[in-house]
């Protein structure tokens, strides 16, 4: 969904080339980028196709290093008050945008009152929702200038929240904490994100863009750091054709690739050596159940269903290890978090497994030698996750479970959840926007209808989310959610099937590139070999 459905960033430091030597490239940086934007204006985006090209042409009030930890940006420091509600960012007086203007606090205030005005019609409003008074500046009721946002001199921005938010930091980072250079949209409206006009904060500025080509940006002589821009130029074009992106890539026409066919990853894995690079990734797929239809409502059935999944065979056989096996909601290495907990079963043998299930089954009067279970699979298609269902189906076969399928485009798909459409099992995959647990623990609070479409309401879990939404220690938070992640594992509203994993091709000639959870890599930390 959004930005979740995709995978941005890269994988692995220098990498040595497995393939014959490709002559010396242009000293553009030629990086695939999955699709072409739908736009530039970085309060209307929503992929992270956008997002990448975004993160390079502009800078928030913090920003990734290179290895994808989050350090100060336009912003030199910031403080926090006690009570955790109140953050005071102080911006750097160096700060330029690249016509020269200095970025000034009135910049980000207007940034944040324009991302949150209903007129805007913001798809990521909802990213914001922590700051005092969003939700409802954004619902219409409430003026934009109620936001929690100040600008009590040029270089301090001051930002109220409705509520403790540890992650506040990193929100800063995305694409709806952006500021806009309010000359340039006063001028030219909505044709302020064309070449030419654009105006932008960051370490490049928009060159040109020729849809279906590349879009392509030239180092921002004005950027506060300019002279450690390595790259003269970058090149964003789209692969959404990743067999074609791939034989580009061989033929030297493109320095990177930020996805990769997941069913050829092991004959890449032989043609292009250690230029394959796989490493975790922030996201997870499961299945989401509807909990108002019977027996899905029982939690032994959920259990048995669960537990007759061999996601170890899904990672290997069905999607050649560009994923992980998912014993858990949330996946490890998670901000102001414990490891996570895991769900029963997780180390007993696949046939122990299935024993439990049936058994289990058999309580609830269901499976083998008694009625069988039918259910639907509902998913979006892709090749990926039609082998994914078909081989679950297989699975729960010895289980007496009948399985049907319903398969949409996922534009489709999600509406239909999203609407609240009739369904009993559906595909679900989340990316984190941020990396925290809460950002997949909210997913199945009871109200939260946009994500739970399964309807799951535990007045337990609801009030462990709340205690964890007031508490400001993050040792204590952390224990929290933790409980919440346990009660989740019991009732097993979503099953987790497996865990993301970024999966990329980087050229010989690409430096610099760290793997990172978060899956991101500015253009600005990067080099080129000569």
């Amino acid at each position: 969904m959004r930005r979740r459905d995709l995978l941005a960033g890269f994988g692995a430091a220098t990498l040595g080339a497995a393939t014959p030597a490709r002559a010396a490239g242009p000293a553009a940086y030629r990086r695939g980028n999955g699709a072409d934007p739908e736009t530039l204006d970085p309060h209307k985006t929503s992929t992270v196709a956008e997002a990448t090209i975004l993160l390079d042409l502009y800078e928030g009030l913090s920003t990734y290093g290179p290895d994808g930890t989050l350090v100060p940006g336009a912003a030199a420091r910031w403080t926090t008050s006690a009570d955790g509600l109140t953050w005071t960012f102080a911006l750097r007086p160096d700060g330029r945008w690249s016509n020269g203007d200095p970025v000034t606090a009135e910049d980000f205030v207007h940034g944040f009152r324009r991302m949150l005005d209903p007129a805007t019609g913001a798809k990521y409003a909802s990213v914001l929702a922590a700051i005092r008074n969003a939700e409802a500046v954004n619902r219409g009721a409430m003026p934009v200038d109620a936001v929690g946002v100040a600008a009590p001199d040029p270089l301090t921005v001051v930002i109220t929240l409705a509520q403790p938010t540890p992650y506040f930091v990193e929100l800063m980072t995305h694409q709806a904490s952006l500021p806009v250079h309010r000359p340039s949209l006063a001028r030219f409206g909505a044709a302020f994100t064309r070449p030419g006009n654009h105006v932008s904060n960051g370490a490049y500025l928009l060159q040109d863009f020729s849809p279906n080509d590349r879009i392509t940006a030239t180092r921002n002589p004005h950027f506060r750091d300019a002279a450690a821009v390595a790259i003269p130029q970058v090149e964003y074009i789209p692969t959404p054709d990743l067999a074609a992106a791939v034989r580009r890539f061989a033929a030297g026409e493109i320095d990177s690739l930020d996805d990769l066919p997941a069913d050829q990853v092991r004959s890449l894995r032989k043609r292009f050596g250690e230029q394959v690079v796989l490493n975790p990734a922030l996201g997870v797929l499961a299945l989401m159940v509807n909990l108002r239809k019977r027996p899905l409502d029982d939690a032994r059935v959920r259990r048995a269903l669960s537990l007759a999944i061999d996601r170890e065979f899904l990672a290997e056989a069905v999607w050649g290890e560009t994923m992980l096996p998912a014993y858990s909601l949330t996946p490890t290495g998670l901000d102001n978090a414990l490891p996570p907990p895991v769900m029963p079963g997780r180390d007993l043998s696949p046939l122990e497994r299935e024993d439990a299930a049936v058994a289990l089954l058999r309580e609830a009067g269901y499976g083998p030698g008694a009625k069988p279970l039918t259910v639907e699979l509902r998913y979006n298609i892709t090749d990926n996750n039609r082998n994914t269902m078909v081989a679950i189906a297989d699975l729960w076969r010895p289980l007496n479970v009948a399985t049907s399928f319903a398969a949409t485009d996922a534009k489709t798909h999600f509406a239909y959840l999203r609407d609240g459409g009739p369904f009993d099992i559906a595909r679900m995959s989340w990316l984190a926007d941020y990396a925290d647990p809460q950002n997949f623990l909210f997913l199945v609070e009871s109200g939260n209808d946009g994500f739970n479409a399964g309807r799951y309401a535990s007045p337990a879990y609801d009030a462990l989310m709340r205690d964890a939404a007031r508490e400001t220690d993050l040792e204590a938070r952390a224990r929290i959610l933790y409980r919440a992640e346990e009660v989740f594992l019991a009732d097993l509203p979503w099953i987790p099937l497996l865990h993301y994993r970024h999966k990329h091709l980087i050229g010989p000639r690409l430096r610099g590139v760290v793997p990172n959870l978060r899956g991101v890599s500015p253009t600005r930390w990067l080099s080129l070999a000569p």
